[in-house]
């Protein structure tokens, strides 16, 4: 980290009094210090983005003060004082260091004398001595910056220790014996490979174990999120869903779970021999997965529908585990104090996915909408669990997530169950690159900067949706929208209310909304296009119309990636690492590819590399390319028949555990598409986009499904390098025929209940 001393020089001082300020930063520079001056005029509120990165950047701060004793300068104090209390929102630990030729307590008001680190008066001590003095309050600072973990990895690496244990490349060295692992070194740095290293190394601590440092930085990162006990895991919240589930549920127990959920959900359910009942989300004719009504989380309702389950004979059993995708891919996140409270008692725990709401904790915006706060209201019975991509939404590497729990009053969460299903699924060759990641990123979310990180995400992502609010209103024909409430052109931060999904408001689309229970995350943006409504309404012939698979692979050859795509869709998000300039850049492109439809660009011009993979698009234009394929989407009516495959009734055949056992053990036969009708997968089939799992194995495919797939084909077939695939459909050697792994039919398939 660069050694770098932001001077902030608000005014013109009286004549001379630039000198001793010049001869201090003569001696910071010999001292080794980087200088960056900031001249303002004391005009601080105009420039909120540079007092973040001079918060979040400096290693010291030297605010120059010019007072005069017998007259001190009140706007100046109050100028200071402004300037502070705004660093301070954003780094509570950054050295401050007021200084001037005359301060003293009796100028400098209470306020600011409480958030700063020091007063440096010139002439008082030598320039090279008060350097030394700002040099320790920077060695200070940056002695404390580095969580327990990552400090104990640092020193490691650093300490230059030859290394006899694996992993085979000590250090990078067996790398440099190889040209091509001589660039792989150079690529990724001496640094990350030296911390490259094996559950040997003592005195990093052990992940297996929680152990060491690492069980120090777990139990920081626990305060910092407000839970109980907290575990970093290394293999995603794929596997930190696995490990909450082997550490609860055995073959048998009945589990509630959100029928949208992510796979590693539904693996789990396999993994555990569990029997699932579903909570049935709505969904909009856009694709975009809606809420679960509040009365499906009742008792009565649960009751229900383990009596109307074929696969469960003892209807009296309780439910072990309820499973909630918090948020959902777009942006939906429920009441979780009141799930909380209605919930306990009714199972044995519940489980919040937040792999998408690791930032809930820290904004006001959310408060009682993230499932543990240990500073909340806590259950009588139910043990709460949480589980986080900080990768996803933080500054973690890939990977790394963390399992968050938060005990009853009467403590129920069993710490040593939980520990041997956390080793039956962690490496025990961890990265310890992604350990440190979690470390850090925990870190950089304590005190008032997760707030404030969290806080900057939500103002940029408010700006670029009345951004394109706004051009929208300008532009004489088309252009793309946002969903979301129309937010009112006004700047600053959203109010909670507006982002409450209510039964009256139109712009979400669902059937079934409870008031108070739900919210749109306004960090989660889907940019529309022309082309459909959110209720099923196509645009008609000759209107303007833009599949978002089209849009998707324009910005992709353009430099701009989307997390996800949806028929007229595509998903934006908003991570704490998100800047002004890359979503101003996604603007212009969208600005872009508007004027190249408007004149009906060449696609290989526009698109050349995707063109060279697809050469049949060649010589067409970019606008009759979206119209036939938006054509293709609406005599299909597409928006109708996927959102038909996702609501419809599931019928259950066999456990989904059986149904996997039957597939391992050769016991199932690959049906053509075209014939799948009324047989029982014994397979996830999960198409992509969304990524949302269709069917469960030991399931019935309908007919609706049928046509869906059957569609797929025919669009793989006429729009190459324009469509999705399911995963679960295998394509046949003969390049004819593509299967999907169904139960054999007979008795054998239809194993007794549980």
């Amino acid at each position: 980290m660069p050694l770098q001393v932001t001077v902030v020089t608000p005014a013109e001082g009286p004549s001379g009094a630039r000198r001793p300020l010049e001869l201090l930063e003569a001696a910071l520079t010999r001292a080794g210090l980087d200088l960056r001056r900031f001249d303002d005029e004391g005009r601080y509120a105009e420039h909120l983005g540079m007092l973040a990165h001079v918060a979040r950047s400096s290693s010291a701060v030297l605010y120059v003060l010019h007072l005069d004793a017998a007259r001190p300068d009140e706007a100046a104090v109050r100028a200071a004082s402004e300037f502070v209390l705004a660093v301070r929102v954003h780094n509570d630990r950054v050295p401050i260091l007021l200084f001037g030729e005359q301060l003293t307590a009796r100028q400098v008001p209470q306020s600011v004398l409480a958030r700063i680190d020091g007063v440096v008066n010139a002439y008082e001590d030598t320039p090279d001595f008060l350097a030394r003095k700002i040099q320790r309050e920077v060695a200070h600072y940056l002695g404390q910056l580095a969580p327990p973990f990552f400090a104990a990895l640092m020193r490691y690496a650093n300490d230059g220790a030859y290394s006899w244990h694996c992993p085979g490349h000590s250090g990078g060295t067996a790398f440099l014996k190889s040209p091509v692992g001589t660039v792989f070194h150079d690529f990724f740095g001496e640094n990350l490979l030296r911390a490259d290293v094996c559950n040997a190394v003592e005195e990093l601590g052990q992940l297996l174990d929680h152990s060491g440092p690492i069980a120090d930085s777990e139990r920081l990162a626990a305060k910092t999120f407000r839970a109980d006990h907290l575990f970093f895991v290394t293999n995603g919240t794929s596997t930190s869903n696995k490990i909450v589930w082997n550490s609860l549920v055995g073959p048998g127990d009945i589990v509630a779970v959100d029928r949208n959920c992510h796979k590693s959900i539904l693996h789990a359910i396999v993994l555990t021999g569990a029997i699932p009942i579903y909570l049935m989300p709505t969904r909009n004719k856009a694709g975009i997965i809606g809420p679960i009504p509040r009365s499906e989380f009742t008792a009565e309702a649960l009751r229900a529908k383990i009596e109307a389950s074929p696969l469960i004979a003892d209807k009296s059993r309780r439910i072990r585990l309820l499973a909630l995708t918090q948020s959902t891919y777009d942006g939906i996140i429920y009441r979780a104090d009141e799930l909380r409270n209605s919930l306990d008692e009714v199972v044995d725990a519940l489980h919040f996915d937040e792999a998408w709401l690791p930032h809930g904790s820290f904004h006001q915006l959310y408060d009682g909408m993230h499932g543990v706060a240990n500073d909340r209201g806590r259950t009588e019975r139910t043990v709460v669990y949480a589980t986080q991509s900080t990768h996803k939404l933080l500054a973690g590497l890939s990977q790394a997530s963390q399992i968050l729990v938060q005990d009853t009053t009467t403590g129920h969460f069993d710490d040593r169950v939980f520990a041997q299903a956390y080793r039956m699924h962690t490496s025990t060759s961890p990265q310890y690159a992604i350990i440190a990641s979690c470390d850090v990123s925990a870190e950089m979310m304590a005190g008032r900067r997760g707030r404030a990180l969290v806080e900057e995400s939500i103002t940029e992502a408010m700006e670029f949706r009345r951004t394109i609010i706004r051009i929208g209103t300008e532009c004489p024909d088309w252009w793309f929208g946002v969903w979301g409430p129309d937010t009112p052109p006004r700047t600053g931060l959203p109010e909670r209310p507006e982002w409450e999904l209510t039964r009256d408001a139109r712009w979400h689309g669902f059937d079934r909304v409870d008031d108070g229970f739900t919210m749109l995350d306004p960090i989660k943006v889907t940019l529309t296009m022309p082309g459909l409504t959110v209720h099923g309404e196509f645009s008609a012939p000759g209107k303007p119309s833009i599949p978002g698979v089209v849009l998707a692979r324009y910005l992709a050859e353009h430099g701009v990636v989307v997390e996800k795509t949806g028929l007229y869709s595509l998903f934006v998000l908003f991570t704490i690492g998100v800047t002004k300039g890359r979503w101003n850049s996604l603007v212009a492109e969208l600005h872009r590819f508007k004027s190249a439809y408007d004149g009906n660009a060449k696609i290989e011009r526009l698109m050349p590399a995707f063109t060279a993979m697809f050469p049949g698009y060649a010589g067409r234009g970019l606008r009759d390319i979206c119209e036939a394929l938006h054509a293709t989407y609406r005599d299909a009516d597409l928006a109708e028949l996927t959102t038909a495959i996702y609501t419809e009734p599931v019928e259950q055949v066999t456990p989904p555990a059986e149904a996997w056992t039957a597939m391992a053990a050769g016991r199932v036969e690959h049906v053509p598409v075209e014939r799948l009708a009324g047989r029982t997968t014994a397979v996830l089939l999960t198409p992509y986009p969304p990524g949302i799992p269709l069917l469960v194995p030991g399931e019935r495919i309908s007919a609706s499904i049928v046509r869906f797939l059957r569609h797929e084909q025919i669009l793989a077939e006429r729009w190459p390098g324009f469509t999705g695939i399911t995963h679960g459909v295998t394509e046949e050697d003969d390049g004819g025929h593509r299967t999907v792994a169904c139960l054999i039919e007979g008795p054998a398939s239809s194993p007794p209940p549980a």
